[in-house]
């Protein structure tokens, strides 16, 4: 179903009345940065071609997001297995529709070279080891979030949240799993065919030594990474004053599974019908994972797929999306939805923005691929 030129895959009825409620206002655009070494290992993420890569690509995509193109950047966008960034797509999307952007630091191995809120985390460990962050700072993490998404939420108006942890579709399916749903096969990847068996295998090692899983914040603790706990707090903070778009696919289904475990534990009581999750078509039609099947199991939550499309583009980094590398991150997919919410901007306007940034700034002459 096509509302505002963006597709509804879920909860039709809420999807369309989300979309309705919020269109032609302007979004707040959040960015929650973190790291786990789950992302380090080798082939569980092609958002870097090497695990050194891999640890700046969160500081590298903020500094981006925040700066767009520089001579001499500090953290240079990592080459990729293939394509570039989707810090291009938001920076292209940020600036043509003049959105507020607030960046946190859940938890890096370095300080971002850009303004960012530091929320008190740490980067986790890998999931593998049961143990992936300390219960206190999952807790400081939670509070810190729902302090913020009650600040910088809005009547009339939405958060946009979106993420940047490389691996961090694993940490999803861990998560998703100790909550008790049946995720395995269902998620997404940065590899155009999906690492199912590998990511698998982790989250089977990591339940093993995980020693306590009794309540949200514990899943989250032994097996999540440090945006998923801030993300779920920013957003039941948020809902009760105003609209929420949570900007990501498996990343983002497994924060809402969280929301409705920590509502339950906690006795929450969001308005539920001012969330949604956004994301990119090439996620919400990934033939390699099932991410309806998935919004279907984590609750009654409208997914929607933005108006994005690189078929023609003459970029050769944008067309491989349409092969399904990348296909997500930064709030890519949310953004484009807030596109089309603000300025009735279909796919042909949103690509030409992207390229404009191309062509602008002169991207031959920065690092990316």
């Amino acid at each position: 179903m096509l509302k505002q030129g963006v597709t509804v895959y879920t909860q039709t009825p809420g999807g369309e009345a989300w979309l309705e409620r919020y269109h032609r206002r302007r979004p707040h655009f959040c960015c929650l940065l973190g790291f786990t070494t789950t992302g380090l290992i080798e082939g569980v993420s092609a958002a870097g071609k090497t695990p050194q890569d891999r640890r700046y690509t969160a500081l590298a995509d903020a500094e981006f997001l925040i700066n767009g193109p520089q001579p001499n950047p500090r953290y240079p966008l990592p080459p990729l297995i293939s394509g570039v960034s989707p810090a291009v797509i938001a920076r292209a999307l940020v600036q043509a529709l003049e959105i507020p952007v607030t960046l946190f630091n859940t938890g890096l191995p370095e300080a971002p070279n850009v303004p960012a809120i530091d929320l008190g985390g740490k980067p986790a460990d890998c999931l593998s080891t049961g143990q992936a962050l300390p219960l206190d700072i999952v807790k400081q993490l939670w509070n810190q979030g729902l302090i913020w998404g009650e600040r910088l939420a809005q009547p009339d108006s939405y958060l946009i949240l979106s993420e940047c942890v490389v691996g961090g579709t694993a940490t999803a399916l861990a998560l998703l799993t100790a909550l008790g749903i049946d995720a395995q096969q269902k998620v997404n990847s940065s590899h155009p065919q999906c690492n199912h068996d590998q990511k698998w295998r982790l989250v089977q090692e990591g339940l093993s030594q995980a020693p306590d899983l009794s309540s949200p914040l514990h899943c989250v603790a032994a097996l999540g990474d440090p945006m998923q706990i801030a993300a779920a707090g920013m957003a039941l903070g948020a809902a009760g004053r105003g609209g929420v778009l949570l900007a990501g696919g498996t990343q983002m289904l497994a924060v809402y599974a969280l929301m409705r475990a920590l509502a339950q534990d906690l006795d929450l009581t969001p308005d539920w019908g001012q969330i949604a999750v956004g994301t990119t078509p090439w996620v919400a039609k990934d033939p390699t994972g099932d991410t309806v099947g998935l919004a279907r199991l984590v609750g009654p939550v409208p997914l929607l797929a933005a108006p994005l499309n690189f078929a023609q583009s003459p970029y050769p980094q944008l067309r491989v999306y349409e092969e399904g590398f990348v296909k997500e991150g930064v709030g890519a997919g949310g953004l484009a939805v807030a596109a089309a919410l603000c300025r009735d901007w279909g796919p042909e306007r949103i690509q030409s923005a992207v390229e404009a940034l191309l062509d602008r700034y002169q991207m031959s002459d920065i690092r990316y691929q």
